[in-house]
């Protein structure tokens, strides 16, 4: 008789133990839990700093009402006091800004969540990367159409940005009511260790000049394919769609959205000149996704023209993503020049996080994306705190593979260790 359990959301031990809770068929006896202690992939809440606008009601509003939900540590909190009356902050007040924001910021902490949609840019930067990368003067003293140096923390497997880069990735938690905030909030916490297998949809359109990324899509298609449904369509909008996780095109406006589903953690984004100007854009506000439904959104704040390196490259996006990595680090990590980009969402929205298990009569089917392709060595203990002892068993990760098949030798607790 098989047994299912379901990586929850819960303790997390300075090992990085992922805990796992088993739910029980219906018959009425139960068993010791199993754990797994899987290497770490993603940031934690430990390692988000949470800033926040004291003149602006509805910031703190969601801040506390994220703080809480997401157990952010008190210490992590840094309060602020800027106008929420404009879209850009003077340099000025920015640098005295940005020198008070890294001054009480914690020696751990690895990224930033703001809690507002205006202001959204400083000068040509928006706002997430000036306090990410911090304000660059060169780079705006440029013309418009900018070309701009690919970003160190692009495409890596980086855990630390800050100690390993020195940046701190920051994504706007974007909202214009607390309705709406408290909404992303929620699907960003039930996306958590769902391993959804719905559909990416990859919009071919007859935008020539925003259609850049369409070139991008067989790569997509090649490589994703075992883990995801991945449509490519050829029109310029979709509807009437129930299982949207990833929606990737390029437009000015997208049609349809309030008749989509999007499932929690879905990240969405449309390339376009002004999209990230949120809160007074003629162009469609990249605000409008998470409205309909999605989890995290880009776009830019300043013409930024066509250059694909200045969007989310989706193969690399979705990729982190599908890794087990938060919505902050997959989205940073596919953009190669990110200064003139504002990211938006739950940053800590980890869809493809932890594992899921059967346990099969003397073997335990496994499911996680927590392996990078290679060998790795199967331990035992008899106690999640060890020690564990190295079993005459290896198991083999080929890429994209997510389902592991491992003997059950009677332990209360596994672990992996890579084989060199």
């Amino acid at each position: 008789m098989a047994i299912t359990s379901l990586l929850k959301p819960g303790l997390t031990s300075a090992c990085c133990f992922l805990f796992l809770y088993l739910s029980f068929t219906s018959h009425a006896y139960s068993l010791d839990p199993i754990y797994f202690q899987l290497p770490s992939v993603s940031l934690s809440p430990n390692d988000l700093g949470l800033i926040v606008n004291t003149n602006d009601p509805l910031s703190i509003k969601i801040a506390n009402y994220y703080q809480q939900k997401r157990k952010i540590p008190s210490q992590n909190r840094i309060e602020i006091a800027i106008s929420s009356n404009n879209t850009n902050i003077h340099v000025d007040d920015f640098l005295t800004l940005k020198k008070e924001i890294d001054r009480r910021t914690l020696p751990r902490i690895q990224a930033y969540a703001i809690t507002w949609a205006a202001p959204y840019r400083v000068d040509c930067m928006s706002i997430t990367s000036a306090i990410a990368m911090g304000y660059d003067v060169t780079f705006c003293r440029r013309p418009s159409c900018r070309k701009d140096q690919t970003q160190s923390y692009f495409n890596s497997l980086s855990q630390q940005p800050f100690n390993d880069f020195g940046l701190r990735p920051t994504m706007a938690i974007a909202a214009t009511t607390f309705h709406a905030a408290k909404a992303l909030i929620d699907r960003g916490i039930k996306a958590d260790y769902h391993f959804p297998n719905k559909t990416a949809y990859l919009l071919n359109t007859s935008d020539k000049h925003r259609n850049v990324r369409a070139i991008q899509y067989p790569k997509i298609l090649e490589t994703l394919n075992p883990w995801l449904t991945i449509k490519q369509i050829n029109q310029d909008a979709i509807e009437h769609k129930k299982d949207v996780l990833f929606y990737f095109t390029g437009t000015v406006h997208v049609p349809f959205l309030e008749s989509l589903t999007f499932i929690p953690g879905a990240m969405a984004d449309h390339l376009t000149s002004t999209g990230g100007k949120l809160t007074n854009s003629r162009q469609m506000s990249s605000l409008r996704w998470l409205e309909a439904g999605a989890t995290g959104s880009y776009g830019t704040v300043v013409e930024p023209c066509n250059f694909p390196q200045k969007f989310p490259i989706p193969l690399i996006a979705m990729s982190h993503y599908l890794r087990g990595e938060t919505l902050i680090e997959a989205y940073w990590k596919s953009v190669m020049w990110p200064r003139e980009g504002i990211f938006i969402g739950d940053p800590l929205a980890t869809p493809y996080a932890g594992y899921q298990m059967q346990i099969q009569g003397d073997r335990i089917e496994l499911k996680t994306h927590a392996l990078d392709s290679g060998r790795y060595r199967i331990l035992s203990s008899e106690s999640i705190l060890g020690p564990f002892c190295p079993e005459n068993q290896v198991i083999v990760a080929k890429k994209g593979q997510s389902t592991f098949s491992i003997a059950h030798l009677g332990a209360r607790a596994y672990a992996f260790r890579p084989v060199r």
